[in-house]
Parts: C-alpha cells; structure tokens; sequence
C-alpha cells in the first residue's frame, strides 16, 4: 500500500527519486499526469488502467467529464524508473503542478501525489483548519 510523505528534491536534470517504499509497488513505469490542487499524480499502470477505463465510461455529451477526461489523459506521461529510483518530470507537468526544487512525495493508497513543498504546506494547513466539517460530510458518505 502506497502511504505516508516524504521530502525529496528535483535535480539539476530535472529527476526526481522517489520513495524507496514505494518502488516496489510502483514497478519500471508509471503514468504522471495533473492532478487536481495544483499537484501530480503518479500511477502504477495497473492503476491508471482502472482509472481510464471508468473516464471512458462517462458520457461525452456532459462538458464537465470531456474537460476532466482531457485534462487527466491528455496530460498524461509514461515515464520509467532508472536503476535509482528516479522519474524524469516533463517540463510541462512541473509547470502545471508549480514545482521548484523541494517537493513532498505522499502515499495515497493506490496513487502518489506530488507536490511543491510550499503548495503542500499551504494546502494541509487550510485543510487540517477545516477537519471537522470533513468528517462530517464524510460520515454521511459512510465513511
């Protein structure tokens, strides 16, 4: 299972290492495309399978599903590992998700999300400030 975050940096060449716990479940490839809350998202490609398939799946005629299928397929990248563990980012992914150097790799259960260090502090503060009504709403999903 993919959990937890983890610091890491982007190098002169524009690579990125990422979680030695998370190389094996991730295996040679993986699929980087944009996330949503100006991050990236890192699938297996068992993963993004799933993932495309049920985006095929909702209706064309709804504008909302085409802009979301294009954005998650359309800027999608397949991208391999190197012997250490490091992705190379496309410049128009690190673009879009504002990364710099420093960044935060988190483990969410069947994805990666990465984001730019100062985004995910900005972000978790703002959502840790608002828990409570998350709960709340989430507790009404079953959850």
């Amino acid at each position: 299972m993919l959990i937890g975050q983890y610091e890491h940096t982007i190098d002169n060449k524009k690579r990125l290492a990422l979680p030695a716990k998370f190389r094996g479940e991730l295996g040679d490839k993986v699929i980087i495309t944009k996330g949503i809350e100006s991050c990236l998202v890192v699938y297996t490609e068992k993963e993004f399978k799933i993932m495309s398939e049920k985006l095929s799946n909702l209706t064309i005629s709804q504008s909302e599903a085409r802009s979301f299928t294009r954005i998650m397929l359309a800027g999608a990248m397949e991208v391999g590992l190197d012997k250490l563990g490091r992705v190379l980012i496309p410049d128009y992914l690190k673009k879009y998700a504002g990364l710099k150097k420093d960044v935060v790799i988190c483990g969410l259960s069947n994805r990666v999300e990465i984001w730019d260090c100062q985004e995910w502090l900005s972000y978790t503060k703002k959502a840790e400030k608002g828990v409570d009504k998350i709960v709340s709403k989430l507790g009404s999903l079953g959850i």
